[in-house]
């Protein structure tokens, strides 16, 4: 029997970061800091605080810096130690203590929903949660624990989803949500139309890049069809699923950072800084000074 209890998580980080070259040559994107962490740590905090214990990380060539990461490095941790810096030490050696972290790498890049697939045998006969390291979430896991109730509730699968400007929901996956909520925050999905003319979108709810999946979403991804490059796509996969069983969407409107982009990536590096009471007053006086001195206006 299938258990409710949501305790897997399954983070595909084996694409090759084009957008940031060459800074991503030799390291991964998802290793470039978001300020003082890499933004893989904030999606693996997050999926911590929101119950998960058992993470998977689907990685490719290239990408041994994540696993270090997650590591213990007893050589640093000696000299902080001996240095007396308690704090960095602290910060240090947390991460190898975080969750159950375990890898696999894609071979080939075929597509998110290859990357998904490839968690089948660690994720068994159970639910999980896919989590797309280009967003991350500053949100205490809100999100991830709505969309885990709902899930434990409801035994459907559930999508994150955020209003956008009608004009913007030709970049993302788009719903088409049944009239009624099924309650507050939550609608349940009739289908998704992959990136639409804006005057033709069911909706302007954009899907963004937190799931919920049951492990029906195996068989759907073997039916799925390779389409461009030979790539499977999880969007495919969650149409075909939608004709079997009920998919629902969990709605939110804070704390998303999409670091995809490297102007993205600088807004989240700008929008955390402001957040943070260690950094905000000389950061702010700074962007104050700057505007100032190059007559930047709004």
């Amino acid at each position: 029997m299938t258990s409710r209890t949501v305790r897997k998580a399954v983070i595909p980080a084996a694409g090759l970061g084009t957008r940031f070259l060459p800074a991503t040559k030799a390291q991964p994107k998802e290793m470039l800091p978001v300020l003082d962490k890499p933004a893989i740590q904030y999606v693996v905090e997050e999926a911590v605080a929101g119950g998960i214990t058992d993470i998977l990380i689907i990685t490719g060539r290239g990408k041994r810096a994540i696993g270090d990461h997650f590591d213990r490095h007893p050589e640093l941790e000696a000299e902080l130690e001996a240095t007396g810096k308690v704090e960095a030490l602290d910060a240090v050696r947390s991460l190898a203590d975080l969750a159950n972290l375990h890898y696999v790498r894609q071979g080939e890049a075929l597509g998110l929903g290859h990357a998904v697939s490839m968690g089948r045998a660690f994720v068994g006969d159970e639910p999980f949660v896919v989590m797309l390291p280009d967003d991350i979430m500053v949100d205490e896991a809100d999100l991830l624990r709505r969309m885990i109730h709902a899930y434990e509730r409801h035994l459907g699968s559930v999508i994150a989803f955020m209003d956008v400007p009608r004009a913007e929901i030709k970049a993302y996956g788009c719903a088409d949500p049944e009239p009624d909520p099924v309650e507050d925050g939550l609608i349940r999905l009739r289908g998704m139309v992959e990136k639409p003319d804006p005057d033709d979108a069911p909706s302007t709810l954009a899907a963004t890049g937190r799931y919920v999946f049951g492990p029906s979403i195996f068989a759907c991804l073997d039916r799925v069809e390779p389409g461009k490059g030979g790539e499977i796509q999880l969007t495919d996969a969650i149409d075909l699923l939608l004709k079997d069983e009920p998919v629902f969407g969990a709605i939110f409107d804070k704390g998303r950072h999409d670091v995809g982009k490297p102007i993205d990536h600088l807004k989240a590096t700008v929008a955390l800084a402001n957040e943070r009471a260690d950094l905000a007053p000389e950061f702010r006086a700074f962007l104050a000074e700057f505007v100032t001195k190059h007559g930047i206006v709004p």
